[in-house]
């Protein structure tokens, strides 16, 4: 799960294909379903990526080529959901499975964050270690 959760932006989100498929549901139908409730997802909740960064996204074989007609492919540029607008859509998407997963991925986002938090904890107990080391008297 933590493999799904991407930094774009300056913000950890989810793409919206795998958000699709974490919910069993076709990607069109996920974004339908948004477009429908578009006031519930704010730019801070959810936004679309720009060529540029569906572009680097796709060199990372993450996404299809998007807009390329006739080959495959997406049509459209993707979605990036914060943990936010992952939240927002169980109001969205009213399936069981849509729940289960919501609180599910809320618990990926705490866990990372807490990950993140106790890493910078180390860092800055390393560099203490490091430079009490340095200044001790032989």
């Amino acid at each position: 799960m933590e493999s799904l959760i991407r930094v774009i932006r300056g913000q950890k989100v989810i793409l919206d294909a795998d958000l699709a498929a974490l919910y069993r549901v076709e990607t069109r139908i996920l974004n339908q379903a948004v477009r429908r409730n578009m006031d519930r997802f704010p730019e801070d909740f959810m936004f679309r990526l720009s060529v540029k960064e569906a572009g680097s996204l796709r060199s990372q074989i993450v996404i299809s080529g998007v807009g390329r007609i006739g080959r495959g492919g997406r049509r459209y540029l993707p979605y990036a959901f914060s943990e936010h607008g992952v939240v927002m859509l169980s109001s969205v998407l009213k399936s069981a499975r849509a729940v289960q997963m919501n609180i599910f991925i809320a618990r990926t986002f705490v866990r990372l964050r807490e990950i993140i938090a106790s890493n910078k904890d180390l860092a800055t107990a390393s560099r203490t270690w490091s430079a009490a080391k340095m200044v001790r008297p032989r």
